[in-house]
């Protein structure tokens, strides 16, 4: 078997976006530097996401120096976001029924985002990732997250897509496969494991940087969203449901909180520690 490894690393500057490959991920407390910075919300403050615009799919975010994104979307002229000046005021914003105060960007970036969707949006920054603190039972004391949907780091592995591209293959919608992994939007892929090995693991390291392995990620409506069109089907939920249940969610990756800052790079080793 090919020697455990890092195989792909992946930000998302602004939740609900597509990705942006990286050769490495500088890893802070509330996750990879730059993902998941920005967020959009509606008229009322609450999170937008694919799992209600799929074609959110569609929307390019690269990181630029100092923490702003250039937005770029079919139809719409590229836009370039800086991060609000330091000082600026904060409003409250509901992520998963929680408020988190955050610093609305320039209004011409929410314009964009309102012409392109159709409908009231607002881009907001995190300037402050300590203020949220909800990863609930399996946090320790001060950690914290950015507007991931609940853990700093998501972790998959190329062999367990394998096998689920295998059980797509064999059933009703086999024409919907084989999936690419950009459907389960991680942080972090690892190759060279045996499938499904992830579920027994606790703690890893890749490289420099110790990782707690909390909790199965449950799967939602967006992984159903092909990441290069924004059409839906039905794959992998129904696949999932019938083989990756775990209580009452639709299992695949692993949620990860890291021990230590550093930096992980492409070529890094990768290790079970528990």
């Amino acid at each position: 078997m090919t020697r455990a490894r890092p195989a792909a690393f992946t930000i998302y500057p602004v939740k609900a976006l597509a990705g942006t490959a990286r050769e490495e991920l500088t890893v802070e407390p509330w996750g990879p530097a730059g993902d998941r910075r920005w967020m959009l919300t509606d008229s009322g403050g609450s999170q937008l996401t694919q799992r209600e615009h799929p074609r959110l799919a569609l929307v390019s975010a690269e990181p630029l120096p100092g923490g702003g994104v250039r937005v770029a979307a079919p139809g719409r002229e590229p836009l370039e976001v800086a991060v609000p000046p330091e000082g600026e005021s904060t409003v409250a914003v509901e992520l998963f029924r929680r408020k988190i105060e955050v610093v609305p960007a320039a209004a011409e970036a929410s314009a964009w985002f309102s012409a392109y969707l159709g409908e009231e949006a607002l881009l907001v920054h995190m300037d402050a990732p300590q203020r949220r603190r909800e990863i609930g039972d399996y946090a320790r004391p001060g950690e914290t997250v950015s507007f991931a949907d609940g853990f700093p780091l998501l972790l998959t592995t190329l062999s367990s897509l394998d096998a689920l591209n295998s059980l797509i293959a064999q059933g009703d919608h086999a024409d919907e496969g084989p999936l690419p992994m950009s459907r389960f939007r991680p942080n972090v892929v690892i190759e060279g494991t045996a499938p499904w090995a992830e579920d027994a693991w606790r703690r890893v390291r890749i490289g420099e940087v110790a990782f707690r392995v909390v909790k199965p990620c449950g799967r939602c409506v967006v992984t159903t969203t092909d990441q290069t069109t924004a059409e839906r089907g039905k794959e992998p939920l129904r696949t999932l449901a019938r083989h990756r249940r775990f209580g009452d969610q639709l299992v695949f990756g692993q949620n990860l909180i890291p021990e230590r800052t550093g930096r992980v790079r492409s070529g890094d080793s990768f290790e079970v520690l528990d």
